[in-house]
C-alpha cells in the first residue's frame, strides 16, 4: 500500500490513550482477585495483543464502547500466546506466565521473533524455568515449570521491559525476591510507570537505586474502574508538527504530570529553541526557529524518529546520544530514519551509539519506505508537511500498531492524504 501526503497542519487534536499504561493496567487487572473496568477510548494492535494473550492465559477480557471489562485469570495451561509485533506483550507476559506455571508457548510476527530475549530467558531459567526453542534465538519459544522467587540479577542496558515483567510476576512468588539491575537502567521512566500501576493494584515494591525488593505472596486488588491517560508518544508527532510548521498545533487531553517518559518531548524541543506552552491538559506548539543540539535519548528512545524530523529543519547539527538500542526495535530505526531523511535530501550519519542529523531544507525526492515501523511512517508524514512537493509513503498501514487513526487525524488538522 502507498499513500501521498502533504499540506500545512493546524488546529487541535487529541491523541489515543497511552499504549504503555494500557498494557500495564490490563496485566494488573487480569492478575487481580476481583473484576475491573478500564476506560480506554481507542485501541491499537499492541494493546489488543496483550488482551489476546491474557485471555489465552485464562482471563476473560472484552472491549466495547471504549471500555475493557476484565475478569481475572483462571489459569489455562499449555496455551499459545500470539504477541503479534508487541515487544511489551512478549517481555511482560513471559515472566507472568512463568510465575503462574502456565507452560505457555509464545509466538510473534514481523521483527518480534528476532528481537533480543536471551538475557530474560537466562534469568528465568536460573529460577526454575525450562525453555524449548524451535529455532535458535527466535520465537516460537515454549516455557515450562514455575518461576521461583529469590535473588535476581538482570542487565539494565538492553530493555527495561525485562525488569517490568519480573516486577509483575514476583509479587505472586512464594518467597520474597530482590532484583539487582546491572550496567545502568535504560528507559527508567517506564519502570516508574510499572511501579505506579502496581501501586494502583495494591502491590508493594521497594526501590533503592537499582535494587528492587518485592515481597512474595501478595494479592493484586485493582479498583473497580480506572482510566488510561493520553499517550505522550503519540502526542509527540503533533507537537513536532506545530514547532516546525507554519501554523500552531494544540494537543489536547495530556496529563502534564504524567510519568510517561515521552512527555520529555517538550523539554527536548525546548532545548532546540521551540516555543511550547503546557497547561490545563493542553500542549500548544507554535512555529519556532530551531537550532541543533545534543540530546540524550537514553530514557526516550521512541522519540528519536520524530525528533530527527525536528533536527532535519533545524539550523546546524543535532546529535542524539545513547541510541544504539534503536537497532533492535520494530525496524533498525537508525538505518530506517537515515533512509527517510535521505528521501527528503537531508544528510545524517550513524555512530555506534549516536545518530547525527545535519539540518537543511527538506524536499520530497523519492518515495519513503516505512520499514513496517509505525514510528517511521508517522515521522515521515510529519516531515512531509514542511517539505517541497508531495511525499509518497510505502507501507503506511503499520501505524495500526500504536495509532490506527493517525492519518485520519492528519487530515483533520488540514493535511492531505491520498
Amino acid at each position: 500500500m502507498e499513500i501521498k501526503v502533504h499540506g500545512t497542519l493546524k488546529g487541535e487534536v487529541t491523541p489515543p490513550p497511552s499504549k504503555s499504561q494500557a498494557h500495564r493496567l490490563l496485566i494488573c487487572a487480569a492478575l487481580s482477585v476481583e473484576p475491573c473496568s478500564i476506560v480506554c477510548n481507542s485501541v491499537n494492535d499492541d494493546i489488543m495483543a496483550t488482551m489476546r494473550c491474557l485471555n489465552a492465559l485464562g482471563a476473560r477480557i472484552t472491549f466495547s464502547s471504549g471500555v475493557f471489562d476484565v475478569l481475572p485469570i483462571e489459569l489455562v495451561k499449555g496455551g499459545t500466546l500470539d504477541c503479534g509485533e508487541s515487544g511489551s506483550t512478549l517481555r511482560f507476559l513471559m515472566s507472568v506466565a512463568a510465575v503462574l506455571g502456565a507452560d505457555a508457548t509464545f509466538t510473534g510476527a514481523g521483527k518480534l521473533p528476532q528481537r533480543p530475549m536471551g538475557a530474560l530467558i537466562d534469568v528465568l531459567a536460573a529460577h526454575g524455568m525450562a525453555f524449548e526453542r524451535h529455532t535458535a534465538d527466535e520465537l516460537p519459544v515454549t516455557c515450562s515449570g514455575t518461576l521461583q522467587g529469590g535473588k535476581f540479577t538482570l542487565p539494565g542496558n538492553i530493555s527495561s521491559q525485562y525488569l517490568t515483567g519480573l516486577l509483575f510476576a514476583l509479587p505472586l512468588a512464594d518467597v520474597d525476591s530482590e532484583i539487582e539491575v546491572t550496567g545502568g537502567l535504560t528507559s527508567a521512566s517506564y519502570i516508574d510507570m510499572t511501579i505506579d500501576a502496581l501501586r494502583t493494584a495494591g502491590i508493594s515494591v521497594e526501590r533503592r537505586n537499582n535494587i528492587f525488593t518485592i515481597k512474595g505472596n501478595q494479592q493484586y486488588r485493582m479498583p473497580e474502574r480506572v482510566v488510561v491517560e493520553g499517550d505522550w508518544s503519540s502526542a509527540a508527532f503533533w507537537v513536532v508538527a506545530g514547532v516546525i510548521g507554519k501554523q500552531p498545533v494544540t494537543v489536547c487531553g495530556m496529563n502534564n504530570e504524567s510519568l510517561q517518559g515521552d512527555s520529555a518531548i517538550v523539554d527536548h524541543l525546548r532545548s532546540m529553541g521551540a516555543f511550547i506552552t503546557v497547561e490545563d491538559y493542553r500542549v500548544a506548539a507554535v512555529p519556532s526557529h530551531l537550532f541543533g543540539a545534543e540530546l540524550d535519548c537514553m530514557d526516550t528512545p521512541d522519540l528519536v524518529p520524530v525528533l530527527s524530523v525536528a533536527a532535519a529543519v533545524a539550523q546546524g547539527t543535532t546529535t542524539f546520544i545513547n541510541v544504539g538500542r534503536l537497532r533492535f526495535k520494530e525496524s533498525d530505526r537508525l538505518a530506517a530514519m537515515k533512509s527517510v531523511l535521505a528521501s527528503f535530501g537531508i544528510t545524517s550519519s550513524i555512530g555506534e551509539d549516536t545518530f547525527t542529523v545535519y539540518g537543511g531544507e527538506p524536499v520530497a525526492l523519492t518515495p519513503v519506505e516505512s520499514s513496517g515501523d509505525h514510528r517511521i511512517a508517522m515521522s515521515a508524514a510529519v516531515l512531509s508537511t514542511v517539505a517541497q512537493g508531495v511525499t509518497t509513503i510505502i507501507g503506511p498501514e503499520c501505524v495500526a500498531k500504536s495509532y490506527p487513526s493517525f492519518f485520519e487525524d492528519f487530515a483533520v488538522l488540514g493535511g492531505t492524504v491520498e
